[in-house]
């Protein structure tokens, strides 16, 4: 089965997909420095620098894909257009981004399609825009739905909520969300992901380096695999006096546990918060210093985080620091990915075995 990957980023979604058996032809995004990532990481896929609105890109993504049936497409489209024109003006211009899956799906007329989103995308306009988008797909002769998924259901150690579309060709079949794989009670937490790592307490590490410890929990088993050498584990150089503003947060807190006077220039839902190393982590951000590692008085390193989002560590993150938290915090986790992946592959096996 061969995949397109729109607004790529890094490639969370398609290396899920490719776990799952998928061949990704090529990932489009207009980001230069996630997509070094992605053509380093995705076994010789096109990494496509590309503003998805122009018909330029279209044509090239074609000339990119030859002669190959495309047979699902995977994409994570900004909805930003939609908050200023609403369901009524789903056709402005600034929802273009948008309408260029609508418009991938139109030209390939692939077998499936994943859509995800922020899940606040469900509610927008009291949930109009979520019902135009199905209207809109449902026109083209498919069948669609829409969910919101926690990632943490699906072995993902991190309290990650997304909407995803699935759309199945009406001539195949209908869309059947995967199956959760964990519950709250058995949700993999902070620690059991990454307690293997090197504490980075004595000093800052390397960007290529040694692992300092055996895997402890099934988790850390899966995550490492084969791989011998730690890569991004690279810990940030904090000054003293915010090692010891850390320092006063609890497990599990955050600004709110801070003495009267400290962090003030901090003070909204996410800041200061230290993650709890029993339960799974927070939404993983991009890079803006308010999450910290649940036992050291430290922001978690690039492989921490990437851990936390379920990227194996032989995936391998370039860039600056700052380039590389992006990319990992704007990332689909790849366990979710490969979930969801099996999902339509088995949708689509069923229907060519039934042939």
């Amino acid at each position: 089965m061969n995949a397109i990957d729109l607004f790529a980023g890094c490639g969370g979604l398609s290396k899920g997909f490719m776990d799952a058996g998928f061949n990704i032809v090529v990932g489009v995004d207009n980001d230069q420095a996630a997509l070094n990532t992605f053509a380093l990481n995705h076994n010789g896929a096109k990494a496509l620098k590309a503003d998805l609105s122009k018909q330029e890109t279209f044509d090239e993504i074609k000339r990119i894909a030859g002669e190959r049936e495309i047979d699902v497409i995977i994409a994570g489209p900004p909805c930003q257009g939609f908050s200023l024109t609403g369901p009524r003006n789903f056709d402005d211009p600034r929802n273009k981004l948008y309408l260029a899956v609508l418009e991938m799906v139109k030209q390939y007329q692939p077998k499936g399609f994943i859509i995800e989103n922020v899940p606040g995308m469900s509610t927008m306009y009291d949930g109009q825009v979520k019902e135009e988008v199905l209207k809109r797909f449902r026109e083209m002769g498919y069948n669609v739905e829409c969910q919101i998924l926690c990632a943490a259901d699906y072995g993902v150690p991190q309290l990650r909520k997304r909407l995803v579309y699935m759309g199945v060709r009406a001539d195949i079949g209908t869309p059947k969300f995967p199956e959760k794989v964990l519950t709250s009670d058995n949700y993999i937490s902070c620690r059991e992901a990454i307690d293997d790592l090197p504490s980075r307490v004595e000093e800052l590490g390397e960007d290529l380096d040694q692992y300092s410890s055996a895997p402890r929990t099934e988790y850390q088993r899966k995550m490492r695999g084969n791989c011998t050498v730690l890569h991004n584990h690279v810990a940030t150089a904090h000054k003293q006096f915010v090692k010891d503003t850390i320092a006063l947060v609890p497990e599990g807190g955050n600004w709110k546990d801070l003495p009267v006077g400290v962090g003030e220039n901090r003070k909204f839902h996410e800041a200061w918060t230290r993650y709890d190393g029993n339960k799974p982590s927070r939404t993983i951000d991009t890079g803006h210093r308010n999450h910290f590692h649940y036992q050291y008085n430290r922001v978690p390193t690039i492989r921490e985080n990437a851990r936390l989002q379920s990227f194996p560590d032989d995936f391998v993150f370039t860039g600056t620091k700052t380039q590389q938290n992006r990319q990992v915090g704007n990332a689909v986790p790849p366990l979710l990915g490969y979930y969801l992946g099996k999902a339509l592959l088995n949708i689509i096996n069923k229907e060519e075995t039934n042939e």
